[in-house]
Formats: structure tokens, C-alpha cells, sequence
């Protein structure tokens, strides 16, 4: 779908997802992470950006493991993240988009719950790519989370904490070969609706992955 037709659409309220590719599981059971390994983090560093060509292949199980663990995951016995969140709320979730439907990354099991049984990947931003990369990434905060936060400061609090998850994508995968861009222009309304989200979890986000096109 281009993004003409996306912006058209969007407009009407009418942007939303297709069928899933395939029966989507209730839940994923993520391998362990691999967390040794890949480049040193100046190497990393130099090599971070954006791209927006990805090769349709999808991304195995075992590296998707390793994704969003860097991402999100946790890191230590009393449960905290890989990526900080102010008085330790941990508010964002990280949401995975599917051709086999859209999972949420519950940290503490390690695994991926199914919470919409359609491929919403068209839903997640305007871009004409989005569409057939592997993977898209949304990240969500859920409000209910941050009672000892400021009501005035909840939302500059979660774009912090996304923007911290988003910059460890980023660092993963220039260090294990994929292709990543963040992306802020996206239709919030019609992400929450595709993902079921109530009126107190907020789509901050975007992130698209996968592997890079290869140049002919």
C-alpha cells in the first residue's frame, strides 16, 4: 500500500490490517538469549543508522530472541531492564508485528503473547515499507504504571524510556547485520485500535527490522 493511500485512509479512520499469513500461536516461547558476542561498542557505534530497504526474510526465532532482549529484556535477578525507565515504572511494552499477527514481549517469561490475530504491519506507520519488512516493533505505554510520576510528566518520561529501548535496537542491529529506522510519524489511533489497546496505554512509537535489502 503506498502512503498516499495509507494518508487517505488514515484520514477516514479506515487504515487497518490484513488477514495473518498462517494460524498465529497464543504465545511464542523465546529461545534464551545469547548474550555474548558480537561487535565491540565503538565498532557498533560507527556503524548505527537508519535504513529503509529490508529484505522480506524473516528474522529466526533465535535472533529475534536476542532483539528483544537487548531491547527490553532483564538484565538482573531483581528484574530490571536492559534499557533504564525513570523510578523504575518500566511503562514501555514492546509490541511485535507479525505477518502471523501481533505479539506483545512479556520480559519477565521471555516470551511473545498474541494479542491481535491479524498481520497489523500496514498499521504501523505510513511508510510504503512497512508493509513488507519482517518485523515492526511499537512501543506502547501503559499509564496505570507510573502513579508515583507526575501526571504532567508521564509522557516526556515514556518517549524518554522508548527513545532509550529504540537506541538499544539500533546498537543490536548494527552489530548483527540488520537494518533498523525509528519512526515517529505513524497513525496512533489506528495502531491502538489494531492492537486492542485501552484508553490508559498510549503508542509512542514505531520501530521497523529486518534484514537489508541486498542492492541489485
Amino acid at each position: 500500500m503506498t502512503t498516499l493511500s495509507k494518508l487517505v485512509l488514515g484520514a477516514m479512520g479506515q487504515l487497518r490490517p490484513k488477514p495473518a499469513l498462517g494460524n498465529a500461536s497464543q504465545s511464542i516461547a523465546l529461545p534464551p538469549p545469547d548474550k555474548t558476542g558480537g561487535l565491540p561498542l565503538m565498532q557498533v557505534l560507527a556503524h548505527r543508522h537508519s535504513s529503509r530497504d529490508f529484505a522480506p526474510e524473516a528474522v529466526p526465532l533465535p535472533l529475534l530472541s536476542q532483539l528483544l532482549w537487548a531491547a527490553n529484556g532483564v538484565n538482573r535477578p531483581d528484574g530490571t531492564r536492559t534499557a533504564p525507565s525513570a523510578m523504575n515504572a518500566q511503562e514501555v511494552d514492546v509490541y511485535v508485528a507479525l505477518p502471523t499477527g501481533a505479539y506483545r514481549y512479556d520480559a519477565a517469561a521471555h516470551q511473545l503473547t498474541l494479542v491481535a490475530g491479524s498481520d497489523i504491519r500496514r498499521v504501523t506507520g505510513y511508510q510504503d515499507f512497512v508493509d513488507e519488512a519482517p518485523l515492526d516493533l511499537v512501543y506502547v505505554a501503559d499509564h496505570t504504571r507510573m502513579s508515583v510520576v507526575p501526571v504532567e510528566q508521564r509522557v516526556a518520561y515514556a518517549y524518554v524510556a522508548a527513545g532509550a529501548i529504540t537506541q538499544n535496537v539500533y546498537l543490536f542491529a548494527a552489530s548483527h547485520g540488520l537494518a533498523t529506522v525509528i519512526r515517529a510519524w505513524i497513525d496512533r489511533k489506528a495502531i491502538a485500535d489494531a492492537l486492542g489497546l485501552p484508553h490508559d496505554q498510549q503508542v509512542l512509537l514505531s520501530q521497523t527490522v529486518g534484514y537489508p535489502k541486498l542492492v541489485q
